[in-house]
């Protein structure tokens, strides 16, 4: 649970558009971050695999994010 918890919690944090002390992430600016967690071993890499298959984050991002700011697939 804690290292979904960790890629869910980061993503969402780069992607959350009610945060004041910083400007809005695209969700390709966003998902490009990831992928670098993901890279350097960050993030647990089987797990953002499966939620990139399974486009999790298109299911936050059409729920929660501005359309503006959802600039992917």
């Amino acid at each position: 649970p804690a290292r979904v918890l960790a890629i869910v919690d980061r993503f969402e944090g780069l992607c959350a558009p009610d945060r004041s002390y910083r400007n809005n992430k695209t969700l390709s600016q966003a998902m490009a971050i990831m992928k670098k967690m993901n890279e350097s071993g960050e993030i647990d890499a089987q797990l953002f695999e499966y939620f990139v298959q399974h486009k999790i984050y298109m299911k936050y991002a059409k729920r929660h994010l501005p359309p503006e700011l959802v600039d992917m697939n």
